[in-house]
């Protein structure tokens, strides 16, 4: 007899003690392990540890399996799971798990292209702006020392020097969304239509005054489909597997009632 013949046999034998031990109604107290569950927890394990389990580990591995359902029998007994949001959500999760792999993984060419068509304006990349600047801070008469620099600058060739900024110097590539962030709604609306390689200002901002040197502006664009392939395809797969949980729950929402206090203050 094998060594792995002897394991499968006082794992029989660990079981039916088990069984015996828990035992008060023989019909509700057996405990099954399909070959396809033993062949899932070992390929759990493999995948996890990164190698096939030995013959002490697959001991192991159904013990827990094992004493884990005996738990989870026990507690079902004695109603644990009723009214614990935990259980109903971890629940909720599973089957809205099960529905979502219902959803093909390879949609078509044709429907990737319809869904690209209609959510075009998902793609779209924004314009961007890069440029570079002096900070004066509001804290601190920013908009006299601002225009001081800014003049000395122009006519004396002055190096300028502002206040460190939080954020830095230099900014690439900024879209409008990242510029109102940093700077603020005010400073965006100036920077956008200042002329480009040209020291401008003072310009205000949320937190002072700065003088600005735009650099470079690229305007935005709608990518081909090609491009964003990818992308389109992951979100194609979000919305038909929202759209088959929404379908199921609709299908099945008729079989229940809600009932709710009409006394209830909300």
């Amino acid at each position: 007899m094998s060594l792995r013949i002897i394991v499968f046999f006082l794992i029989g034998l660990l079981i039916f003690v088990l069984d015996i031990g828990f035992n008060s109604e023989q019909d509700s107290k057996d405990i099954y392990i399909s070959d396809q569950e033993l062949t899932s927890l070992l390929s759990a394990w493999k995948s996890q540890v990164g190698r096939p389990p030995n013959d002490e580990e697959i001991v192991n591995i159904i013990n827990n399996f094992v004493q884990e359902e005996i738990l989870y029998r026990e507690a079902l007994l004695l109603n644990l799971d009723e009214e614990d949001r935990i259980i109903k959500r971890r629940l909720a999760q599973k089957i809205t798990f099960l529905k979502q792999e219902t959803v093909p993984d390879d949609p078509s060419q044709e429907e990737l292209e319809k869904f690209f068509d209609q959510n075009k304006s998902s793609y779209y990349v924004p314009a961007t702006y890069s440029f570079s600047h002096h900070y004066f801070s509001k804290e601190s008469s920013a908009k006299e020392r601002a225009t001081k620099a800014f003049n000395n600058y122009q006519t004396n060739g002055v190096e300028l020097k502002g206040d460190p900024y939080f954020l830095g110097k230099n900014f690439y590539q900024n879209s409008a969304n990242e510029i109102k962030k940093n700077f603020g709604e005010l400073f965006f609306s100036t920077i956008k239509n200042l002329p480009v390689n040209e020291w401008s200002g003072p310009h205000e901002s949320a937190f002072g005054y700065h003088i600005v040197l735009l650099k470079e502006v690229k305007s935005g664009f709608s990518p081909p489909l090609e491009k964003v392939l990818i992308k389109v395809q992951q979100d194609y797969l979000s919305e038909a597997q929202d759209k088959a949980i929404a379908q199921y729950i609709n299908e099945i929402k008729s079989q229940y009632r809600v009932i709710i206090n009409p006394n209830y203050k909300f």
